[in-house]
């Protein structure tokens, strides 16, 4: 089976249990400040778990695209990746525990083909704040599933919430044996037994109290790797066997003249991370030092250093990154940005080619007597991007060692440092619609607006990111604004906001929002109906947009608009800071 039978299969499966298919959205997430890239075919539907209602209905199918940058150090085996796409299906406050693992089980066993022997799953043990979920243990066993094959574990089977609060909730996952004789007893910690999907039961809501108490809208969200089922059902216990990935391993062992065989780890990181790396120059970030473009410049630095290792020495990500486009002819984003991705991984490529220049002169500063001092390794690997391998082997031809322990002692405080330092992106639940952040919401649509009428130009929303305290707004424009249009900027806004003007919110077809001329970065999410947000005054409309944010009813709510700062975030795109006082 390959890609296209498996989405198709799954879609077509959903559609048959009166499910409506929502597009792949972007890789910004458009109501999730908590995260920077889309990690769960969850985050554009945020407002609708909230108990919003969908202009799709109660039931959805898709599959996203996704990223996510937690297990960057562990990709290298079989099935660790940073880039993948989720199937996922969802019932809004619709069907439960019963029909959505009744679903996941048809799907799996009747429409995939799997073998029950090959087939086991866990279920929440409980805690102090739920109970021990016997009831998808038992509609397990009525599926015809072995006790000896259910396993009941505590923290891998809770989801959420994505912050202090929110909805959360068990879960019961699925997994796939990839060795040759099943066991008859199903241990987790098995690694040949593959998680193949997970069912997260959104039963509860944990409340600013920290207690949790039952949703009144309960969901569910099913999620399963592309990838992953993919490998399981062609036999494989790899994911870099497939077909998605084998057109980018033959180009590394043409590259490399080596085999992928005899060195798995730098081919499956070199593969991952362009791909990756492709999907999220797709979005028009480029590699830069914070967010989103901080986590590109890492992927694509630690993809050359991996390909050193395999003494690739020319240009080779460009050659990557066409070989990745062309894998995926689905995704027309990658089609119309070919030329911005091919040029920046290239760019990327040569300004670090250039820093571990910089390396080796640092090298020759402090290879002076018997021994390379951990914090001096660390640094090599930290700025200039040498990884720990190669500053032994430098280190071996001056007849010199390298302190390992001290190396790893400066790695282990750094990782605490980056920790602490990200720990406060997440302290929201899995979408803050607070009043504030209610407020700042309508606010980007006002300041869109604004930014149009006095830089008379088409922009567009290139990404935001929304707190209680703050909006941050990207938008397509090539240079600093001056003082006097950041001004005017502030009036416009002002201006509507003292006219108390009312925010108006319609459900209508794409083809009758697209009629009225309503915008949206994000309108292809949906395709029969939207959810369009209109704010007019008494001569014209001053906005219009398609969007699935929280928005107040009336201008009247919000307070005086201020921008606080502005900068470049990549290659003509600016941000702005803005607050209400």
């Amino acid at each position: 089976m390959n890609r296209k039978q498996l989405i198709t299969k799954y879609i077509e499966f959903f559609k048959s249990k009166k499910h409506k298919e929502i597009p792949n959205a972007s890789l910004i997430p458009a109501n999730d400040p908590t995260v920077l890239f889309t990690t769960a075919g969850m985050h554009p539907l945020v407002p609708f778990l909230l108990g919003e209602k969908h202009p799709l209905g109660k039931r959805l199918v898709n599959v996203q695209r996704c990223i996510r940058t937690g297990d960057i150090e562990d990709v290298g085996d079989d099935f660790h990746l940073t880039f993948f796409e989720m199937l996922g299906n969802w019932s809004l406050g619709d069907y439960f525990k019963e029909e959505a693992i009744k679903m996941t089980f048809e799907f799996h066993t009747k429409v995939l083909g799997i073998p029950l022997k090959r087939y086991a799953v866990t279920c929440f043990s409980g805690n102090k704040n739920a109970k021990r979920d016997e009831e998808s243990e038992s509609i397990w066993l009525s599926l015809g599933i072995p006790k000896e094959r259910i396993a009941f574990l505590e923290s891998d089977n809770w989801w959420g919430p994505a912050g202090n609060t929110g909805p959360c909730g068990p879960c019961t996952e699925q997994f796939y044996y990839t060795g040759e004789k099943p066991p008859k007893k199903f241990n987790p910690e098995d690694k040949k037994w593959v998680e193949i999907g997970n069912d997260v039961l959104m039963q509860f809501v944990k409340n600013e109290k920290g207690n949790y108490e039952e949703a009144k809208q309960k969901n569910i969200d099913f999620g399963g790797g592309v990838e992953r089922t993919l490998a399981v059902l062609n036999g494989f216990d790899d994911n870099y066997l497939t077909e998605i990935w084998q057109p980018l391993i033959k180009e590394i062992e043409k590259l490399s003249k080596k085999k992928y065989e005899e060195n798995k780890k730098e081919f499956r990181i070199i593969a991952d991370h362009i791909k990756a790396s492709v999907f999220i120059l797709a979005e028009k970030i480029a590699p830069s030092n914070v967010e989103r473009g901080y986590v590109l410049r890492r992927l694509i630095r630690r993809a050359v250093r991996y390909a050193r290792v395999l003494g690739i020495q020319n240009d080779f990500t460009k050659a990557l990154a066409e070989t990745a486009t062309k894998l995926y002819p689905d995704y027309t984003i990658l089609k119309e940005n070919e030329r911005f991705i091919l040029e920046e991984i290239e760019k990327e490529e040569n300004r670090f080619r250039q820093c571990i220049a910089s390396g080796l002169r640092y090298f020759e500063n402090i290879a002076k007597g018997k021994r390379i001092s951990g914090k001096d390794a660390f640094l090599l690997y930290q700025s200039y991007g040498f990884p720990l391998e190669l500053t032994q082997e430098m280190a071996n031809e001056k007849n010199m060692e390298v302190d390992i322990l001290g190396y790893e002692k400066e790695e282990s405080e750094h990782r605490k440092l980056s920790q602490t330092a990200s720990a406060g992106r997440f302290k929201s639940g899995l979408a803050d619609n607070s009043e504030a952040t209610t407020k700042l919401h309508t606010i980007a649509h006002l300041m869109l607006a604004a930014l149009r009428q006095v830089l008379k130009k088409p922009i567009e929303q290139k990404g935001s990111n929304i707190t209680a305290e703050r909006l941050r707004f990207d938008f397509n424009f090539d240079r600093k604004l001056d003082e006097k249009e950041v001004r005017e900027v502030e009036e416009v806004v002002n201006r509507a906001i003292s006219e108390k003007l009312e925010v108006k919110r319609e459900e209508l077809s794409l083809e009758q929002a697209k009629k009225q001329g309503a915008t949206g970065v994000f309108e292809d999410k949906y395709r029969e109906k939207v959810s369009v947000y209109t704010i007019c005054d008494s001569k014209k409309t001053i906005s219009k947009e398609i969007c699935a944010g929280p928005h107040v009813s009336n201008l009247s709510e919000l307070g005086k608009f201020r921008i606080k700062e502005q900068e470049s975030v990549g290659a003509g795109v600016r941000r702005i800071k803005a607050v209400l006082i």
